[in-house]
């Protein structure tokens, strides 16, 4: 397996960590007004986001535009992953 290989691999599963993490942040509160639901399909270009991650050093927050013309990422969401159910 080569090394651009291994890291878009990392770079992958780091992002589906990070979109796990994101998923069980508390709700917004209550009086900040609701965004509307983006209406993406397969293959545009994914919305500018950030969510924390774990690193040696603590949580650090990882923004989708830190790749940008760097490295190919991969966004995949798993719906009942990690529900117990």
């Amino acid at each position: 397996m080569s090394l651009r290989t291994k890291t878009a691999t990392v770079s992958a599963l780091a992002l589906f960590c990070l979109a796990t993490l994101a998923s069980a942040q508390a709700p917004a509160k209550k009086t900040e007004a609701a965004k509307p639901a983006l209406k993406l399909k397969v293959g545009d270009l994914a919305p500018g986001f950030t969510l924390k991650t774990m690193t040696s050093d603590g949580l650090k927050d990882v923004s989708l535009h830190d790749y940008k013309g760097k490295k190919n990422v991969v966004l995949a969401f798993y719906v009942f992953a990690f529900t117990g159910g």
